[in-house]
């Protein structure tokens, strides 16, 4: 863990609970932990770098990231080990050096191919079952900031 120096997060069950509305002129509506956005901010200033990868390509994505400062962002990805290759290769890491988070079976080939794996406690099952971590808060409930929270420990004291 504490060779970790990237983030890649799903969106969608992970930094939201995975349910959206749409207004009623088509407008879609996601709902974001502010915990998850602390942590996402503590964890740039102790120097990790993050990626959003998602399935979906809406706008929401870009705004989020933006409001985040998150760079590498793969919308529409039906391929996110793919997209983790590229987000690695762009910023000069192995793939040990990125730690994965994702939700559901679309993200088990890149929670595999992760340096380190984690899954919110609402994630499927076979997501689970590839996982190194399975955090104890929901996906949109503060997940990713448990997540952070135990990479910042970990880089701050040293240890495994």
């Amino acid at each position: 863990m504490k060779n970790i120096k990237a983030v890649a997060l799903d969106v969608d069950g992970v930094l939201t609970d995975g349910t959206f509305i749409w207004g009623p002129e088509g407008e879609e509506f996601k709902q974001f932990s502010f915990l998850d956005i602390m942590g996402i901010s503590r964890a740039s200033k102790a120097g990790l770098i993050f990626a959003l990868i998602s399935g979906e390509d809406t706008p929401l994505v870009d705004r989020y990231a933006r409001k985040m400062g998150i760079v590498d962002v793969y919308k529409g990805s039906k391929d996110k080990a793919a997209s983790l290759k590229v987000f690695a290769q762009k910023n000069g890491l192995a793939l040990e050096a990125v730690c994965f988070m994702g939700d559901d079976i679309n993200d088990i080939e890149a929670l595999d191919l992760a340096g380190l794996s984690a899954v919110p406690a609402s994630a499927h099952p076979a997501a689970i079952d590839h996982a190194d971590l399975v955090m104890k808060a929901s996906g949109g409930r503060g997940a990713v900031r448990e997540l952070l929270d135990i990479l910042i420990l970990v880089k701050s004291k040293g240890i495994v």
